[in-house]
């Protein structure tokens, strides 16, 4: 069975690279996309067979079982069209065998003025968009290289008076192949229902027949349809050329780790992911990464100090995005371990 397994995750980078065609807007949800976390960013959104932080609950739930203490993460970004997207996560430690996490996704614009063609100036109405994403995540060891993880979400997003919601799972693999610390993982995003938008402002008056002068007009609904959520495959490994233990090239103070991720969502093409973090005694770091077949985005920047107070740690995390014509992108993560 393992072999098996093994075989499947070695295959499916080949399988999942073998064509296709755009499907841009064929799916809702679309802030499940934006990947979390200054860490993960930095390193071009290869983090899937890295996945050792709290960021893990996004990128691999399975990855989850490398945090071996208490942490709690969260992350700022000031998206593009002057929205906020943050991120909260627990990861919890259950033994060297099981752990729990909790999540929670946001992304919102502030309140905006209702205008129209008659009051172009604004209505004294006021709305905003909010999308919210809350995950509960398991993991679990099967062996002493293997684990698996799983979250269950709520996805909701609202929009003025209209709303849409439904569940979804994320599933991840993550593989300890005994190669100078060569690690396979393997995760599927946003499996689930559809997104079906409901709200008051659907309701209108409809004329039944417009020959018929002075009938009632009742109320009818326009009717919108389902979309799905923006399904993801995601293949990655990493490895670690410098560093400690079983690396490439052995060295106490510093470590060089390299990270490729293949993915393949069910609205867009292909996409590879390539990045690389150096770190100096496990305290300075910093991160670079490319992002193939991409509309818009190309290299990615990051870097970050890991301290030690006491019994607790704490990191601070940055990362640079250039978005071409829609500008840079910052993103700031702070993760506290107990």
């Amino acid at each position: 069975m393992k072999k098996i397994v093994f075989l499947m995750i070695v295959a499916l980078p080949f399988a999942s690279f073998g064509g296709g065609f755009s499907k841009v807007g064929t799916a809702a949800a679309q802030f499940l996309k934006i990947g979390i976390g200054a860490r993960p960013t930095g390193m071009g959104e290869s983090f899937g067979a890295v996945a050792n932080d709290v960021n893990a609950l996004y990128w691999n739930p399975a990855g989850i079982l490398n945090v071996d203490r208490l942490s709690v993460g969260f992350s700022h970004t000031k998206w593009l069209g002057e929205m906020s997207h943050n991120f909260a996560g627990v990861v919890i430690p259950m033994g060297e065998s099981d752990a729990f996490g909790v999540s929670m996704i946001m992304l919102g614009t502030s309140e905006q003025e209702v205008t129209t063609v008659n009051q172009p100036e604004g209505t004294g109405v006021f709305y905003s968009v909010n999308d919210l994403a809350i995950g509960l995540t398991y993991a679990r060891a099967l062996t002493d290289r293997f684990s698996v993880g799983m979250t269950a979400k709520y996805v909701q997003q609202d929009m003025f008076n209209e709303s849409a919601s439904t569940f979804a799972l994320d599933i991840g693999t993550y593989l300890k192949t005994g190669f100078h610390n060569l690690v396979i993982a393997m995760s599927v995003s946003n499996f689930g229902g559809n997104m079906q938008l409901d709200g008051r402002d659907l309701i209108i008056l409809s004329d039944i027949d417009k020959g018929i002068g002075g009938e009632y007009n009742p109320d009818s609904r326009l009717k919108t349809e389902p979309w799905s959520l923006p399904l993801n495959f995601r293949v990655g490994v990493a490895m670690d050329l410098v560093g400690q233990a079983d690396a490439l090239v052995g060295s106490a103070s510093h470590r060089v780790t390299m990270a490729l991720d293949g993915n393949h969502p069910n609205d867009n093409n292909e996409r590879l992911n390539i990045g690389s973090e150096y770190a100096w005694s496990e305290t300075f770091f910093l991160r670079v990464g490319y992002k193939f077949n991409y509309d818009i985005e190309n290299w990615t920047f990051g870097t970050g100090i890991h301290l030690n107070v006491g019994d607790q740690a704490v990191a601070f995390d940055y990362a640079l995005v250039d978005y071409n014509d829609f500008g840079k992108v910052s993103k700031l993560t702070l993760e506290l371990k107990f």
